[in-house]
């Protein structure tokens, strides 16, 4: 039966948005336009060489959530919502990948992000090393099995690197990007065995200070991994550092680097007062753990910037090299929030990534910069029911309730803290919760889940990948996860770069492509000879 109360109160308080009629006429015309952008880009596919590459990884962004954020950010806009477009939705090519681990269906964003980033698909758990290394044991880490990632080769290859992220930057992601551990858990050196330590395991933040040393841009949270349990935080007197060696990372890598052109930031208006054109090293540690959901950002004690607003200031930092440059920015509380089962703050999380994605294709142009947008992984979320047009999708189905005259709501987890949730209230009321009086747009709510577990699991589903610039036409299928690395070392010219002496329109140059003077003038001898006699037949 249509429940009729919940109805006339959305109809009451605006929140069901009358869409104007869409004919025939109005979807074969958006049909035809995406048909003659199709057409175009076949015609005009980009073939340069990348001078430059942003890669975002939006953590636990599968393609439940991308759906589920898109529709929000429209309705704040006072739009129905499933009608709106990420930026990213627009870039031309598309793909999906395929992101197990080696010996997991489901994979960690640890292993995921070894296969991104670093282009070989690894065990769950462990960092920059390959499929030979068991989790936990340093004596299976040979250097044979430890692999560079693309900011290794990027700085190989003369480039500026940095990386953004929102949660802890020596946390499973980024942690790839520098170093190598048979364990992502080993952040600093009070959680390395001592066992383990004493056959040269190193912790990640020691790994970030000596083999990142290099990296010119660095931002995101994790300030107690680099200082001792004895020294206090700086934006939290009464906590204090978790490292047990004496070293005091921060302060060494303030003395590392020409003070004049470096600056070391923990919050707001230090980050702010930065100005890219006198900076060449950037630190910014805006929590002692991982940084805020963007909706609780503005009531940090110290402030933070936003995702967007980091990343802007790293890509004025980093375009100052006349080689180029490749940046990593990760939304990493994407997955926190769904781990807890808090849709909202997940959506809002995808919506803030979406805004650095938009920094990024303002401040650099499409002919020289590689733009790719995936996920390491997706989570349990689904959307479902029968909801009208328009319907908040962090609200209730609005067309009836369920078997047992509860209504529910449009988004819900296979597994996870609501499914304790609903345990205890069965347990208590032999029924589950009655979400009529519960607001299930704060925050605070934790979305319904079938299976009660503490922690709401990945989901293995294939993820998106969307990419525009140079050589984004490589991805066009189905892949496994390592291609992505691949192909931006393709694109790059990172590693091998025989294929850089080569170029599709080799008569016409840019910045971003390089190659023998002799094979130009030879190409467009071939080109002359071509074209002229088929302008007379």
């Amino acid at each position: 039966m249509l429940y009729w109360p919940m109805f006339l109160v959305a109809v009451l308080f605006g929140i069901i948005h009358l869409v104007p009629a869409q004919n025939a006429k109005f979807w074969n015309d958006q049909a035809h336009d995406t048909l003659q952008k199709a057409l175009n880009r076949e015609a005009s596919l980009n073939r340069n060489i990348a001078k430059n590459v942003v890669l975002f990884v939006g953590d636990g962004m599968g393609v439940p959530t991308i759906t589920a954020a898109r529709i929000l950010k429209g309705q704040q806009a006072g739009m129905p919502g499933e009608e709106t477009v990420l930026a990213w939705e627009d870039f031309p090519s598309v793909a999906l990948s395929k992101n197990y681990n080696t010996n997991s269906q489901v994979s960690d964003s640890a292993g995921a992000a070894c296969a991104l980033l670093c282009g070989t698909k690894t065990k769950r758990g462990v960092i920059g090393v390959d499929d030979h290394v068991t989790r936990g044991d340093c004596e299976s880490m040979t250097d044979a099995a430890k692999i560079d990632s693309i900011l290794v080769h990027a700085r190989n290859a003369g480039k500026a690197t940095g990386f953004v992220t929102t949660t802890r930057v020596t946390h499973a992601t980024p942690s790839n990007l520098y170093a190598h551990s048979p364990d992502r858990n080993w952040e600093d050196n009070s959680e390395v065995p001592p066992d383990q330590e004493a056959l040269g395991c190193t912790d990640i933040a020691k790994q970030l200070m000596e083999l990142g040393s290099d990296i010119k841009v660095i931002m995101g949270g994790g300030r107690s991994k680099m200082i001792p349990y004895d020294v206090a935080d700086y934006e939290y007197p009464t906590k204090n550092g978790s490292r047990t060696d004496d070293r005091n990372l921060i302060t060494e890598w303030i003395e590392s680097k020409d003070a004049s052109r470096s600056r070391f930031v923990w919050n707001l208006d230090e980050f702010n007062a930065v100005d890219p054109a006198e900076t060449d090293h950037l630190l910014g540690l805006f929590e002692p753990s991982h940084m805020q959901y963007e909706a609780y950002r503005q009531n940090d004690t110290g402030g933070e910037p936003s995702i967007a607003e980091m990343v802007e200031k790293a890509i004025k930092i980093l375009q100052k090299d006349d080689v180029g440059f490749v940046l990593v920015v990760e939304g990493g509380r994407i997955d926190h929030a769904h781990h807890d089962g808090l849709a909202a703050l997940a959506l809002l999380d995808t919506i803030a990534l979406e805004e650095a994605v938009v920094k990024v294709m303002e401040l650099t142009e499409e002919k020289d910069t590689l733009i790719v947008v995936t996920a390491d992984h997706s989570h349990v979320m689904t959307i479902g029911g029968w909801p009208v047009r328009g319907n908040p999708i962090l609200g209730l189905y609005d067309e009836e309730l369920a078997e047992d005259g509860f209504p529910y709501p449009t988004l819900s987890y296979t597994n996870g803290p609501g499914g304790i949730l609903e345990q205890e209230s069965y347990e208590t009321t032999g029924k589950r919760r009655n979400l009529t009086d519960i607001d299930t747009d704060d925050l605070s709510f934790v979305q319904p889940a079938t299976f009660p577990l503490v922690e709401e699991t990945h989901g293995g589903e294939d993820v998106t990948i969307y990419a525009r610039g140079p050589m984004s036409h490589l991805f066009h299928g189905v892949h496994e996860q390592h291609y992505v690395s691949h192909v931006i070392r393709y694109a790059a010219c990172l590693g091998n770069a025989e294929h850089c002496d080569k170029y599709v329109n080799p008569c016409v140059t840019n910045g971003a492509t390089s190659f023998r003077v002799r094979g130009w003038v030879i190409a467009c001898l071939s080109l002359i000879f071509i074209v002229i006699p088929c302008l007379h037949a």
